[in-house]
């Protein structure tokens, strides 16, 4: 078993947004709205709890990298059945936030799960799946008009190799 080798990849911008949902019981909804739950606001404790479940995914998971973050923003829907919550990550790394993102949403929910177990002993998380991933290998190359790329490179050779490979892609040469 091993990580994945990332030493030849380059940094890129990247994003990642994931979502959850927890099936609540109305009288805990109404608690929530209340701020009336006895471990406290579930809405602010929620969102910090998410914040660092996405700072602690390199050391929770072991074949993902420590990567920085950026950006990271939990956000909650307090629905009339439970809560949605919604997790984006973003920064320029090697590697994606995918897991980030997912962590997030995971660590987030496992804290409403906490906060409202002592009143509601019917909770259900639903789901969890990430929305959206952006960076990387699976937007490199899609559009490159309007974008400045500088290359310098040791051979005049391996500079021409990567300016012919960004014009297929769209980029335009600029005048010299």
């Amino acid at each position: 078993m091993r990580t994945v080798d990332i030493v030849s990849k380059l940094e890129t911008y990247r994003r990642a947004r994931a979502y959850g949902r927890i099936r609540l019981s109305p009288k805990t909804v109404k608690l929530i709205k209340k701020k009336a739950l006895p471990k406290g606001d579930l809405v602010e404790a929620t969102k910090l709890a998410g914040i660092m479940g996405a700072k602690r995914t390199g050391e929770l998971l072991p074949f993902c990298h420590p990567i920085p973050l950026d950006f990271v923003e939990v956000a909650l829907k307090v629905k009339s059945s439970g809560v949605e919550v919604f997790s984006e990550v973003r920064g320029i790394a090697k590697t994606g936030y995918e897991m980030e993102a997912l962590t997030a949403v995971s660590v987030a929910l496992l804290n409403i799960y906490d906060m409202c177990k002592g009143v509601d002993s019917g909770i259900l998380i639903e789901e969890i799946k990430l929305t959206h991933k952006e960076g990387g290998k699976s937007d490199w190359g899609t559009d490159l008009r309007g974008v400045g790329v500088g290359v310098r490179s040791q051979s005049r050779e391996l500079g021409d190799l990567v300016l012919s490979y960004l014009k297929g892609l769209g980029a335009k040469e600029s005048p010299k």
